[in-house]
């Protein structure tokens, strides 16, 4: 779990600029700095790694060397592993942190 908390804060933070902007280009301009620093950083998400991994099963060894492990175990072995990062980050860090923030009493009768 390499990073959880700092690559779904970029995730949320791109969310939450998103729906603060009011035209689709203000949009999409708070998205860019959010994803760019995510892919900069090198993070993996499970949405992300089921397309790079078929499509580097795919290309494995016509661009360049052969990639060992790069087979339908290895991929189940790395969305495995990056899909309970992403929960655990997502729900478990960023949701958290949400819901004592925003959480109010009960109201007493």
């Amino acid at each position: 779990m390499r990073g959880s908390n700092r690559r779904n804060i970029l995730v949320c933070l791109a969310v939450w600029l998103a729906l603060a902007g009011h035209t689709v280009t203000d949009k999409i301009l708070a998205v860019v700095p959010p994803v760019a620093a995510f892919v900069a950083a090198g993070f993996e998400h499970s949405v992300a790694n089921l397309y790079f991994i078929p499509l580097g099963m795919l290309l494995n060894g016509e661009a360049g060397p052969a990639v060992t492990g790069l087979d339908g175990m290895g991929m189940m072995r790395n969305l495995s592993a990056v899909i309970l990062g992403n929960l655990a980050g997502g729900a478990g860090m960023v949701g958290l942190v949400y819901w004592v923030i925003y959480r109010r009493p009960a109201v007493r009768e």
